[in-house]
């Protein structure tokens, strides 16, 4: 029996083997044909990658969607006195409650980062009137966002988040080499739908468009790619994801004809909203390019740029060992600088190359309160938070006019006590530190202009004015 027993037992090992193999066969065969499909997959999607879907996987980080509030305090026609009468003495007090209505209006834009630091770049009409902004990834992380300077002549702005990371940032291209025809993509936030993408060509380039209230802008790039309320202040990108263009207006009696303002004009006026020597109390002394090539175009006398051996003409190649690509770049790699940093520049002159060691030297701080009565003819004091509260203007700064000098700039410019001075130029004022800052290199006739917030018994306007100081 047991000689029988042997034979059969190894037929049954045998079958089981066989089977085994089988079912091995049948599993490399399936993975097999899984991985040609998965293959096949990856190679047709690859094949539908498309300049757009490249640009928008590499630049949607850092593309963020405003989302702001204004606080807007309306009179009662049958009330009395102004928002202003519970902080002075006056007369005849109003009565708190039916005589005084708040409401909130909110609107969207579309805005990018500029440099890693948390420095974006929107419409100066996507912020300008807002009490409260918060800038939203496309991860879903918020920030709030404050005003850092506008230029509303151009229609831009600058704003700050305190981010806990370093965040990506768009490449600025150039809008002097633009091609009619040639492809273009927007990403912004239309009607509230974030981080929506469209795609098309410029149309047209230097438009001009006209606004109400005698608002102007030139030298605009039309496109047909679909722009809609909500993508102010987002990007017009190339087919290299540069940065072109800043969407800015839409035709509202027509399709697919939308604005943007060209990324050289952004150029032009950044390193003023940006300011690095007066924001971080530094002298460097030297103007770059921001244009062209990355080369010197002043060096001031008497600088630690001066003292240092840079000379009118040098082209920048290097600061701290990344290279400069375009005179902007050198603009953005200072912020974040402190006084007693010594950067390193490597310059080529006369095609020769040359490192340089460059120390920034500390700025005073300037007393903005005498500066203000010295220069404007005005006094100032903190806004009261209870006041600024009401007026909706919490958290985005300004100081509380508390006299006029008669006879003075500001009187003939007609500015009055209880007014709020919200701006001076492109840049807000957020306190005296500010003010001090904004005024310390203003020359003796030189016209400024200055944005105030004016709340009278029904409304609250704020209103942009001219002035000469003195």
């Amino acid at each position: 029996m047991r000689l029988c027993r042997e034979p059969i037992l190894h037929a049954s090992w045998l079958c089981v083997a066989v089977f085994v193999v089988a079912i091995v066969a049948v599993s490399a065969a399936a993975a097999a044909a899984q991985a040609r499909q998965s293959d096949d997959r990856d190679a047709a999607r690859a094949a539908r990658r498309s300049p757009v879907v490249q640009v928008f996987e590499a630049t949607r980080d850092a593309v963020v969607n405003i989302s702001s509030k204004e606080i807007v305090t309306v009179r009662d026609p049958f009330g009395f006195g102004s928002l202003f009468d519970d902080f002075f003495d006056m007369p005849f007090r109003p009565p708190v409650g039916p005589h005084r209505r708040q409401y909130t209006r909110t609107s969207v834009g579309s805005g990018f980062v500029i440099h890693q630091d948390g420095y974006i770049v929107t419409n100066a009409h996507v912020v300008a009137q807002t009490a409260e902004r918060k800038a939203i990834f496309a991860d879903g992380r918020e920030y709030d966002a404050q005003i850092v300077a506008l230029d509303t002549g151009r229609d831009l702005a600058i704003l700050k988040i305190e981010a806990d990371q370093p965040l990506p940032t768009l490449t600025l291209g150039r809008s002097d080499d633009l091609m009619i025809g040639e492809t273009v993509i927007a990403i912004g936030n239309p009607l509230g739908f974030q981080h929506t993408v469209t795609a098309g060509v410029v149309s047209a380039i230097e438009r001009d468009l006209a606004f109400s209230r005698g608002m102007s802008l030139s030298g605009l790039i039309q496109t047909d790619a679909s722009i809609n309320p909500g993508n102010s202040g987002g990007p017009l990108l190339n087919v290299l994801g540069e940065l072109i263009g800043i969407n800015t207006a839409i035709r509202g009696d027509a399709q697919n004809i939308g604005f943007a303002i060209p990324v050289d004009q952004l150029r032009e006026v950044l390193p003023d909203l940006l300011d690095i020597e007066r924001r971080y109390r530094v002298e460097c002394g030297v103007a770059v390019d921001t244009l062209n090539t990355p080369r010197v175009v002043a060096v001031k006398p008497e600088s630690p740029a001066e003292r240092a051996g840079l000379q009118v003409g040098d082209l920048l190649t290097h600061i701290d060992g990344q290279p400069i690509q375009q005179g902007i770049d050198f603009c953005i790699a200072l912020i974040g600088c402190r006084a007693g940093q010594t950067i390193t520049l490597q310059v080529l002159r006369d095609s020769e190359p040359r490192e340089i060691k460059l120390t920034l030297q500390p700025r005073p701080m300037p007393d903005g309160a005498k500066l203000a009565l010295e220069k404007l003819g005005l006094e100032v004091a903190p806004m009261p938070a209870e006041l600024a509260e009401q007026l909706g203007v919490s958290g985005a700064g300004g100081l509380l006019i508390t006299r006029v000098e008669p006879g003075g700039p500001a009187d003939r410019t007609g500015i009055q006590p209880r007014d709020v001075l919200m701006g001076i130029g492109r840049h807000m004022v957020a306190d005296n530190e500010d003010l001090g800052q904004l005024l310390e290199l203003v020359r003796s006739g030189e016209t400024l202009a200055v944005t105030i917030l004016r709340v009278d018994r029904r409304t609250k306007l704020r209103l942009t004015g001219q002035l000469r100081a003195r």
